[in-house]
């Protein structure tokens, strides 16, 4: 376990040892890699995500190089761009909700 994750935070991070991809970026160290966010929740963010992504072809969105979602060590920034751009996406779409 990685020197990252305290006894109290091993809700923050999974190692998938049997997925068939795993690992899925061998550059990773194996204490730093983690499986929580398998699929990158910030992908929906396009170029604001954050991550290290290229543009093919105009409008094709490749994350193949990214390796932000399978680092323990950036669980909370992800954690911290969906609290800035998700939640209030679903405030105001609740908001709307109740408005009609």
């Amino acid at each position: 376990m990685s020197q990252k994750v305290g006894d109290n935070d091993h809700y923050k991070y999974v190692q998938n040892f049997e997925c068939p991809f795993f690992p899925c970026h061998e550059e990773i160290d194996l204490d730093d890699f983690n499986c929580l966010f398998c699929y990158c929740p910030l992908y929906m963010l396009g170029k604001d995500c954050g991550g290290n992504f290229r543009i093919i072809d105009e409008n094709i969105k490749d994350c193949s190089n990214c390796s932000i979602p399978h680092r323990i060590s950036k669980r909370d920034f992800i954690q911290k761009k969906l609290v800035e751009n998700v939640i209030p996406l679903t405030a105001l779409k609740m908001k709307n909700k109740k408005d009609h």
